[in-house]
């Protein structure tokens, strides 16, 4: 995969894009990622890259033409182009995995007010949100967007089934997780964990995960993929019953 990111503040990702997974991919040739300063495809001698709204208002909006100019030079067959914005679509982990199936993203970091409104309705193909809160600028949501992309990727992590048990792959919270040492200032790990039956580890950590997701986010479970025994088991959660130990 390769990824560009178009951005004013390129040195937000210097930190990131060399540290863990994002690095690692990149050092592994499994992802190309490329941080674009938008002020290279700005004209004039003080690359000017945004002006004031017509009609008045506080704020500044990102100019269409530098946006255009550097979009058109990076895309090629294949590529997506992706608007990190406010009013775009919430970014979930199912949008992460459809946006790991492409060959070539482009990702515009917006800032300001935002960006001129012909950029949505000629030049991009998707708008992305990762949450209802304003940040300064897009460029901590593209990384939020690249992490969870990249990780998706065939060979990044050393367990080619991870993805599909983390956190809402199934449509749930993930299930409690313990390690070493068993027990620790009076807190025991539960016994099912170390018995070493695989059958009742499984069955744990499903009721479990089913439980979280009541209490946390049942919200969730209007999409998991649920048997009827396990419906039955949330109806009972929702009513104040308690996880049995298989």
């Amino acid at each position: 995969m390769r990824i560009d990111v178009v951005t004013l503040f390129p040195g937000i990702f210097s930190g990131p894009l060399q540290e863990s997974i994002l690095h690692l991919a990149q050092t592994r040739g499994l992802v190309e990622i490329r941080v674009v300063n938008l002020r290279e495809f700005a004209e004039g001698r003080h690359r000017v890259t945004d002006d004031y709204p017509f009609g008045g208002g506080g704020g500044m909006i990102l100019k269409p033409e530098p946006l255009f100019r550097a979009v058109e030079t990076l895309r090629g067959p294949g590529a997506r182009v992706i608007l990190l914005c406010p009013q775009g679509r919430a970014f979930t982990q199912a949008v992460a995995q459809e946006l790991a199936k492409a060959e070539h993203l482009i990702l515009l970091a917006g800032r300001y007010e935002g960006v001129d409104e012909r950029v949505r309705e000629a030049l991009v193909d998707d708008e992305v949100s990762i949450g209802d809160y304003v940040l300064t600028g897009g460029e901590l949501p593209a990384l939020v967007v690249m992490d969870a992309v990249v990780r998706l990727l065939p060979g990044v992590l050393g367990d080619a089934t991870a993805p599909a048990r983390d956190s809402f792959a199934g449509g749930l919270l993930d299930y409690p997780q313990y390690t070493r040492p068993a027990e620790f200032r009076g807190l025991r790990v539960p016994e099912v964990l170390l018995s070493g039956d695989h059958r009742r580890i499984a069955a744990w950590r499903r009721v479990r995960a089913l439980w979280r997701t009541v209490e946390r986010r049942p919200d969730l479970l209007r999409h998991a993929d649920l048997t009827e025994e396990e419906q039955r088991l949330i109806d009972e959660f929702r009513r104040g019953g308690r996880p049995p130990e298989p």
